[in-house]
C-alpha cells in the first residue's frame, strides 16, 4: 500500500494527533534494549543505541535524558519518497520557535516536540493543514 506523495494533499491531510504521555531520548551502549522498557523507536548509532520511550520507563530503568517531548503523529499516510512534507512542517514549527525531532515510520511521520509546547505545536500544524486545504 503506497502512501500519498502530493504535497498539498499531505499538508491538508496531516491530522496531527498528540499521543498521551511524555517521551524522552536516551542512549545505552551496545544494542540491547534495557529490561522493563518498551521503546516506541530505537536507532542504532556508532555511539550506542538510542531509545525513544516514555519518561516514566526511563526513570524506572535509571536512564539519563535531558529532553522531554510530546509525541505527535501525523495521521496522513505519507509515501516514503514524498518530497517537501518534512521541510514544510519543520519550517512552520521553526517560525513559531518550536524545535522538532522527526522519525518516519512506514505509514506515518512522528514528531517529537518540547513537552511543554506540544499542544501549541499541534495547533500550529492544524493551522498549516487548514491553510493548505484552502489553497
Amino acid at each position: 500500500m503506497s502512501g500519498e506523495s502530493d504535497l498539498r494533499k499531505l499538508l491538508s491531510g496531516m491530522r496531527p494527533e498528540l499521543n498521551d504521555g511524555v517521551y524522552v531520548f536516551c542512549t545505552v551502549p551496545g544494542t540491547a534494549v534495557p529490561a522493563g522498557t518498551a521503546p516506541v523507536a530505537t536507532i542504532r548509532e556508532r555511539e550506542g543505541l538510542t531509545l525513544v520511550l516514555r519518561q516514566e520507563e526511563a526513570d524506572a530503568a535509571g536512564l539519563a535524558y535531558d529532553y522531554t517531548a510530546g509525541w505527535i503523529t501525523l495521521r496522513v499516510h505519507s509515501a516514503l519518497d514524498a518530497v517537501g512534507l518534512t521541510a514544510a512542517f519543520a519550517a512552520e514549527l521553526g517560525a513559531h520557535g518550536l524545535s522538532c525531532n522527526v522519525i518516519a515510520g512506514y505509514h506515518h511521520d512522528h514528531l517529537f516536540v518540547a513537552a511543554d509546547r506540544a499542544a501549541e505545536a499541534v495547533a500550529v500544524l492544524e493551522a498549516l493543514a487548514e491553510r493548505s486545504a484552502d489553497s
